[in-house]
């Protein structure tokens, strides 16, 4: 298969020196394309536009292509500036997260790439980002497999396409600090209590099941998207590329099984053998991938 793979921005408050490390392996791992910078909570400091920058430089001269995402919600006029700094540097490429990045990557004449928070529903709204300048498309991750073809259907060949292949499904935000509110903190007080949880905080029905997580301002799945056994169904659709989310634990396993699958070298069904053996934050899911069932199912069989 032709599709290429992504890592998307690290949701979560990982210390400073294990984020160097994680993107010190990647520069020598399958990933395509690689998407740097907080995209979750703007009180996460630990890393410096400069910092974000060298990793930028070192990682495209190791031969991939860096995109710097932008914050997915942004309530301050300093937060808006440093997105605005962002974008006018123009010596990185622009993944917008919100209509503030898109509207200033616009208007600045650069190309950008819509990025997890950007809603795209349909081929006309897909077009009318294309106008605006957008040159990558990260489908919705609630999206069936049929909706996204039937919204690239009349954009092949003029932008990319990708999906979120595997990770906890980033579903929403909140101005609140959900992580600061369960531990009885303020959120303008946190002591960033959530870099105690490197894969985000479970939330559990009164059943005892996990169904959700909860990572600072934002929510996510309680389970693992792995959409594995849907690559020839994905490729048919036009999609280019496979977005893989970073977890605390085996990521660069996670990479390596799914370049194996898409060179042949192993079966989807062999990959996700070995997927289930890795420390992974949640049981696999797929159930967005079919129009009929919940996300949180598995039904790739």
């Amino acid at each position: 298969m032709t599709m290429t793979l992504t890592v998307g921005a690290v949701p979560y408050h990982w210390p400073r020196d294990t984020l160097f490390r994680f993107y010190a392996d990647l520069a020598d791992s399958p990933a395509h394309d690689v998407v740097l910078g907080e995209v979750v909570c703007s009180r996460r400091r630990d890393l410096k536009p400069a910092d974000w920058l060298a990793l930028a430089a070192e990682l495209t001269q190791a031969g991939k292509r860096v995109w710097l995402g932008t914050l997915a919600l942004i309530e301050t006029e300093a937060e808006l500036r440093g997105v605005r700094q962002a974008v006018e540097r123009g010596d990185v490429l622009i993944e917008a997260n919100d209509a503030a990045a898109v509207r200033l990557a616009w208007h600045a004449g650069r190309p950008w790439s819509i990025g997890t928070h950007i809603n795209v529903y349909s081929s006309e709204a897909l077009a009318e980002y294309r106008e605006m300048g957008a040159t990558r498309w990260l489908a919705p991750v609630e999206l069936d497999l049929g909706a996204v073809q039937a919204v690239l259907a009349s954009h092949q060949g003029h932008i990319e396409a990708e999906v979120f292949a595997f990770g906890r499904l980033p579903l929403a935000l909140s101005a609140r600090c959900f992580t600061a509110r369960h531990h009885g903190l303020q959120k303008d007080q946190c002591g960033f209590v959530c870099g105690n949880d490197p894969d985000g905080l479970d939330v559990k029905t009164q059943e005892g099941q996990v169904f959700l997580a909860i990572n600072g301002i934002q929510t996510q799945s309680g389970t693992v998207q792995c959409l594995l056994r849907h690559l020839p169904r994905l490729a048919q659709t036009g999609v280019s590329a496979l977005r893989l989310s970073p977890c605390a634990w085996d990521f660069l396993e996670v990479l390596r099984l799914h370049d194996a699958v898409l060179s042949g070298r192993l079966s989807p069904g062999d990959a996700e053998a070995v997927l289930r053996g890795l420390k992974l934050p949640g049981p696999l899911s797929d159930g967005f991938a079919h129009a009929r069932t919940p996300g949180m199912a598995w039904e790739a069989a």
